[in-house]
């Protein structure tokens, strides 16, 4: 009941694109870019963290790049995430939006058309946090319990996927749907037993207030969660020549945010949102941040957002099957990094996330004989 009541709700965004097309609404015009972010973000001006174009945000990159044009560039922030955000995408509200994998496969089984243009912050982990003196130990010990998860984002799939590897389903649990605040107060004051979350858990971790008993630690990539760059269709299709600088200025960032020398700046950047250097450094481990930050739409990100999309559909969060076959669309990525000179700058990897793409395609020609 509880997943079909939520795909009820995350199909209500094909009312409204029905009702923009039967409206005749106008499409947005070139003089006002409106980007929407699937986070209530934090800081003043807010902003966000964990990927680059929280980078384009905070150093005003995109304005500068249309300084002299006739181009507003408007940033809205969500606290309801990728559903608020498709909502928003849906009635024509915004040009370009910021959100996870899950979201976009919901909106583009709904009908929304969109063009997926650049990823935004790949393998970002899903972690588990009791209360502070919790007897949970384990995955095995939240059967029955009282276990917050944000549905409908892309962390939603990850936490029943490790669920799955250990046994459990959703239904074995007593799942409540919180929104990111609302897990950090039910956890601080007890309110449930268990909770998945990202980077903001280890803010309360730190206060002494929860235990994080699951951080990923194989960094298996069957676990993380995708968020990419994509524009409405019918923007894309009037107005080329923004969509190429959007691009261009989000790999401008990610190049300047992959150099090793940068990484103290980057995270720095990313704690105007208010959040203590100490998260992010637990959240991101690796000296690197080099694949975090990758625009490439690699096999990896091509294969996740396919798994995605089939496991949606499983569970009944979308009815329709998704492909990603005609959705990604490469060229302005692909424009950027050669005017930029950084082909091959990052790594492309293969479907499983380690191995690069090269080399799982000569091994694939190998074993067929090729």
């Amino acid at each position: 009941m509880p997943n079909r009541t939520l795909s009820k709700r995350l199909r209500l965004s094909a009312v409204a694109v029905a009702l923009t097309s039967l409206l005749g609404f106008s499409q947005a015009q070139a003089d006002v870019l409106r980007i929407g972010v699937a986070s209530a973000g934090g800081g003043d001006p807010v902003t966000f963290s964990g990927s680059s174009l929280g980078i384009v945000r905070n150093q005003q990159l995109l304005e500068k790049a249309f300084a002299g044009s006739d181009t507003q560039v408007q940033w809205f922030f969500f606290k309801g995430a990728g559903p608020a955000v498709n909502e928003a995408l849906s009635n024509q509200q915004l040009d370009f939006a910021f959100e996870g994998d899950l979201p976009q496969v919901v909106a583009r089984a709904n009908g929304l058309d969109t063009r997926l243009l650049a990823a935004l912050g790949v393998r970002s982990r899903v972690y588990l946090a009791v209360p502070k003196g919790s007897p949970i130990k384990s995955f095995a010990d939240l059967k029955g319990k009282q276990v917050a998860i944000f549905r409908g984002t892309n962390g939603h799939l990850v936490a029943i996927n490790l669920l799955a590897a250990h046994g459990l389903k959703e239904k074995d649990l007593k799942v409540i749907n919180l929104d990111t605040g609302s897990t950090l107060a039910a956890l601080a004051s007890q309110g449930v037993d268990a909770a998945f979350g990202g980077r903001e858990l280890f803010k309360l971790r730190d206060q002494g207030l929860i235990d994080v008993i699951y951080t990923n630690p194989e960094e298996d990539v069957r676990y993380t969660r995708q968020t990419a760059l994509v524009v409405r269709g019918d923007y894309e299709k009037h107005h080329p020549e923004q969509v190429q600088k959007v691009v261009d200025t989000v790999v401008q960032a990610a190049r300047w945010a992959s150099e090793q020398d940068n990484r103290d700046a980057v995270l720095a950047e990313w704690a105007k949102t208010n959040e203590p250097l100490a998260s992010l450094q637990a959240d991101f481990p690796q000296p690197a941040l080099r694949d975090n930050v990758s625009p490439l739409i690699d096999d990896f990100v091509r294969q996740r957002y396919q798994a995605v999309a089939d496991q949606a559909r499983e569970e009944k969060l979308i009815r329709r099957p998704v492909s990603i076959d005609g959705w990604f669309e490469t060229r302005y990525l692909e424009q950027a990094l050669k005017t930029q000179g950084l082909q091959g700058y990052w790594s492309a990897y293969g479907a499983d996330g380690k191995s690069s793409a090269a080399s799982t395609a000569q091994a694939a020609t190998v074993k067929s004989g090729g």
